[in-house]
């Protein structure tokens, strides 16, 4: 680490002093103060890095700039990717796909500057590097056996992500002085032109600029959720409310009791990992059930989990190939001048009725893209041909669907999107226990499609998904989209993406149906409701209706907390909001009646700039992450996709960088 950058602990702030804001402050460098030093908040430096070069060379050259780096968690990593959490819990991704980097695929304003992504970065620490003396004897011995396919651990993800810091810091401009505090930001206030940042610590920051990049935020329940725990605390029940699962207290479960989860997504897929594998379960080969196919051996300390989400079943998992015909020539049917035209003609847009079908287009474009170039075996006639008439036919029409029938003759190869957005659609049994292995047999169908190279349209699907993405953010952050598109159709869309897109690797799919098939976890199905009362939890579901309930004295639900700007536990957040210098996102109805409140923190969409209770917007505050109105997929990504994520840091960068003065005569180093 070059001696332009210095490390703080919670009782230090680097070379910034606590100062009364009453004092009058010392003359001062420009300095920006990213609260938040996850991914999300080093993804910011790593571009205001590139881009302060061409921006403030006569600051760099001068007084130099200040960066503070403010996080309780370890910098890099941050909360969800720390190295203190159980080394059974793995990414959802694989080492080829994850990058923090910028290349040639990304269009930005700032400079490219490309690095490594994970897959790299291990093969690089591997044949050149020491892993034993950076990662120690555990982290050596997972790295040994990564592969480009591999889903490696959040404990080996948490030191690439550090990497990826030092690798930061190591590229700052002569004149950029980055500092770490390893304490937490209690509030952000002004003094004159300066945002002042008071730490946990009790030293004080002041900054020209500061970025919120929290990323998820802890909140208190919501009244429905604090109504629940109540109730179960008065019947003598145990209720689990929505939590980070690898911080939840799990030693209220005992072993063998049934216990109902609501909830299906990643947060399920922890919650598993931790009561079964986590508490002395092993999973072992089936030679009985044929290649990939396990079994699990019980340890005696696991429960019997029931299991249920609106859609019943688990997300897709990932697939597990490479795309055959190569990238798909995206965008094609939602490119960003539709997405212009559309705001220019300032609305309303009905989502449904306008957006969606370009949308299904587009996704069906990058599936067959990829069956058509990647198995021409599979089709009966050549690309050229079908792609005219796929522009031509609208979505969902008879002539869409004649042209796929008669093109495509295999079912499996064409398109569902109805089966991928609820899989269990038509599926009913009269009882739990019948209902098993019905779920099983759509969960490994589904897996199957996700490993086997015969289905490589799925991840045409995908890369699309990811093309629309970036441009339904837009529209969301643009204002145009009807106040009920906003409240019900985005709340969807995001929900389909995150099952398609966030599914866990095959190997924990392969893990729950041997659980499933071990009478260990039990799928209610879809449409979960709950009731309670002194017997207990009971839990039915629209797949099940007509059964008997299943009752238990547990309930987990197996989720993040909504984000929520009014309920936060962020004592900053929580100040800038009484005060009117923050907003919380309330949709209104044409009427002026609430539709919902979304309770994220509402943002400029262009560079994640502040909206204020008088309608304007704060120029030298900004926020990025999970709890904004400006929706990105995921804070690190897949190489070479022109990622949104990639984009719109530095679109943020470059509008704290703006937000600096220029060279000063009287400003001086803070070094």
């Amino acid at each position: 680490m070059s001696t332009n950058h210095t490390v703080s602990g919670s009782t230090r702030s680097g070379s910034t002093g606590a100062r009364s804001s009453a004092a009058r402050p010392a003359p001062r460098a420009p300095a920006v103060v990213i609260v938040g030093a996850g991914p999300r908040g080093v993804g910011v430096l790593e571009r205001m890095v590139a881009g302060a070069p061409g921006m403030h060379a006569d600051v760099l050259a001068g007084p130099g700039l200040d960066v503070h780096l403010v996080d309780p968690y370890p910098a890099g990593a941050g909360r969800i990717w720390r190295h203190a959490q159980s080394p059974l819990l793995a990414m959802n991704s694989m080492a080829a796909d994850v990058t923090m980097w910028t290349d040639d695929s990304v269009v930005c304003e700032g400079p490219v500057a490309p690095g490594p992504s994970f897959w790299e970065w291990a093969r690089e620490l591997r044949e050149h590097g020491d892993p034993q003396a950076e990662l120690g004897p555990e982290g050596a011995a997972e790295l040994a056996t990564v592969t480009a396919s591999t889903f490696p651990t959040r404990r080996l993800q948490s030191h690439y992500l550090g990497a990826v810091l030092r690798e930061v810091l190591d590229r700052a401009p002569a004149g950029m002085r980055v500092h770490v505090h390893r304490t937490t930001a209690e509030s952000v206030t002004e003094d004159g032109a300066d945002q002042v940042v008071r730490l946990a610590s009790g030293a004080t920051l002041r900054a020209d600029a500061v970025v919120l990049a929290s990323g998820h935020l802890d909140a208190a329940p919501t009244p429905a959720e604090r109504e629940l725990q109540a109730r179960a605390r008065d019947l003598g029940l145990r209720y689990l409310p929505p939590e980070q699962t690898s911080d939840s207290d799990l030693s209220v479960i005992g072993p063998g009791e049934p216990v109902l989860a609501r909830g299906l997504g990643l947060a399920f897929v922890d919650l598993v990992v931790l009561l079964f594998e986590g508490r002395g379960g092993r999973f072992v080969p089936d030679d009985d059930g044929g290649p990939g196919r396990l079994r699990y051996v019980p340890s005696g300390r696991e429960p019997v989990l029931v299991a249920g989400s609106p859609r019943g079943a688990t997300y897709h998992s990932k697939t597990h190939y490479q795309l055959r015909g190569g990238r798909p020539p995206l965008p094609r049917f939602l490119p960003p001048e539709v997405t212009d035209r559309l705001v220019a003609g300032g609305g309303p847009v009905d989502f449904r009725e306008q957006v969606w079908p370009l949308m299904a287009k587009e996704i069906g474009w990058g599936w067959y893209h990829e069956l058509f170039h990647g198995h021409p075996d599979r089709v009966r006639t050549g690309w050229a041909d079908f792609a005219a008439r796929f522009a031509a036919a609208p979505h969902d029409s008879a002539e869409e669907a004649e042209l796929i029938a008669a093109t495509v003759p295999d079912p499996l190869d064409r398109l569902d999107l109805t089966a991928l957005d609820r899989p269990l659609e038509g599926l009913h049994a009269p009882d739990l226990e019948s209902l098993q292995a019905a779920v099983r047999e759509r969960i490994a169908e589904d897996l199957r499609q996700h490993v086997d190279e015969r289905h490589t349209p799925h991840l045409g699907a995908f890369v699309a998904m990811l093309s629309v993405f970036g441009e339904t953010t837009r529209l969301a952050g643009s204002g145009v989209l009807s106040p009920r598109s906003r409240a019900r159709d985005l709340p969807w869309w995001q929900s389909f993406f995150n099952s398609v897109a966030s599914g866990p690797p095959g190997f924990r799919v392969r893990e729950m149906l041997a659980l499933s098939r071990g009478g260990h976890l039990k799928f209610l199905g879809a449409g979960m409701e709950v009731t309670a009362d002194r017997d207990g939890f009971h839990a039915t579901s629209a797949t099940l209706a007509g059964a008997d309930p299943v009752t238990a004295q547990v309930l987990v639900d197996a989720r993040l907390p909504d984000p929520s700007l009014s309920r936060t536990a962020d004592p900053l957040l929580r100040g800038l909001l009484e005060r009117g210098e923050a907003v919380e996102e309330i949709l209104h109805d044409d009427d002026g009646s609430p539709l919902r409140n979304t309770g994220l923190l509402s943002v400029r969409p262009a560079d994640g700039a502040l909206y204020t209770a008088d309608g304007g917007v704060h120029e030298r505050r900004f926020a990025v992450g999970p709890h904004t109105t400006v929706k990105v997929a995921g804070a690190f990504t897949r190489p070479g996709m022109n990622a949104q994520s990639l984009r719109y840091n530095d679109a943020v960068a470059r509008a704290v960088l703006g937000a600096l003065p220029g060279r000063s005569a009287d400003a001086s180093s803070a070094a």
